[in-house]
């Protein structure tokens, strides 16, 4: 699969602009603030239906317009596949396959894959859980579409409950009966979900390591582990132990929004003992895993976007990378970086064909 083509109007800082692409390596080259990063963004949101760095939509329209569209032509599996995005102030975001509207665009999620590397991606590490549970989710759900309709029930049902915990201490009453509707409606998705987290980071973390080892050139060992207090105990039982410390705190106490994934370097958590080049190493090798784990069970290679990675890396790591994803196992990649000849000159060691776009 990749994308051939690209063309978009009013997206952030580019008024108009249309690309079509080498189905391996591209790369943007150009100063800071030319639009480098908002041309991988344009092609993520085509993926997951939102931007990667801002979730307003409309805060994505071009300065003083009205409206911004993006669509993109892909061959995936033989076929050409043209997605189109469209929003507009004071509108409903519009989502098409082909000129066909989506009903939801949870049904898009996961017909293009795609993979992003970013300097925004060291809130994993310096965030709190809530973003190592994001990362969780927007991996799972790009090849598991049930546990997608998972989080969405379950996300619904916590925030019915924890409106309900609020009135009771506001208005000094209780009615467990109205409280178990939506704690039940909690507990089969909310248990579906942590299996499934569960069994990703199982799978993935060899996965994970594997690259570390090529990136670092051996010299670093890595961790990561699933925290949940669902692990040993039945969801049910937990939601009702919380009863009376959940009508005090006046929210849910229990269940996997809790969750926490551990990342560690050696034996400490990467957060205290990494520098700066060692924590965007440990991300990249992330996203990789992340990467080789969706193409195994798609069978086909999502997109690679890599925003920056050369900076705070040594030039041997930044070789490494640049050799691995150029091999076989990779699919098409996008790249921004501030100097042309720097990225060609590695780009032209790996012997594959790609284009390079001066912005």
């Amino acid at each position: 699969m990749h994308l051939s083509s690209l063309s978009l109007v009013n997206f952030k800082n580019l008024d108009q602009a249309a690309y079509d692409f080498h189905p391996r390596i591209n790369c943007f080259a150009g100063n800071n603030g030319v639009g480098k990063t908002n041309l991988l963004d344009a092609i993520h949101y085509l993926s997951l239906c939102k931007s990667f760095f801002n979730s307003i939509d409309t805060q994505n329209i071009r300065y003083e317009e009205d409206f911004f569209v993006i669509q993109g032509n892909y061959i995936r599996n033989g076929e050409e596949e043209n997605i189109y995005c469209g929003v507009k102030r004071n509108a409903k975001k519009q989502f098409r396959r082909n000129k066909k509207d989506y009903q939801k665009l949870s049904d898009h999620i996961g017909f293009i894959p795609v993979v992003m590397v970013s300097p925004g991606d060291s809130v994993l590490i310096t965030g709190g859980s809530e973003e190592r549970r994001r990362f969780m989710n927007s991996v799972i759900s790009q090849y598991d579409k049930q546990y997608l309709e998972d989080m969405i029930a379950y996300n619904h049902a916590l925030a019915q409950r924890n409106v309900l915990l609020k009135d009771f201490s506001r208005k000094r009453y209780f009615d467990r009966d109205s409280l178990d509707i939506w704690t039940e409606q909690m507990i089969v998705p909310g248990e579906r979900i942590f299996q499934k987290r569960k069994s990703f980071i199982d799978k993935v973390l060899p996965v994970f390591r594997h690259y570390q080892q090529f990136v670092s050139l051996g010299r670093e060992e890595v961790g990561m582990a699933y925290e949940s207090q669902l692990e040993g105990a039945g969801f049910m039982t937990l939601l009702e132990n919380a009863v009376e410390r959940d009508k005090m705190l006046q929210y849910s106490s229990c269940g996997i929004h809790k969750d926490e994934l551990v990342l560690t370097l050696g034996d400490y958590p990467i957060k205290k003992g990494g520098s700066q080049g060692q924590q965007k190493t440990y991300l990249i090798a992330l996203k990789l895993a992340q990467l080789d784990f969706i193409s195994k069970l798609n069978g086909f290679h999502p997109i690679l976007l890599l925003d920056d990675i050369f900076d705070k890396l040594d030039e041997n790591r930044v070789e490494q990378i640049i050799k691995l994803v150029s091999e076989n196992n990779f699919g098409q990649i996008f790249i921004t970086d501030t100097s042309r000849t720097r990225v060609e000159g590695i780009l032209n060691k790996t012997g594959i064909g790609f284009s390079i776009f001066d912005l």
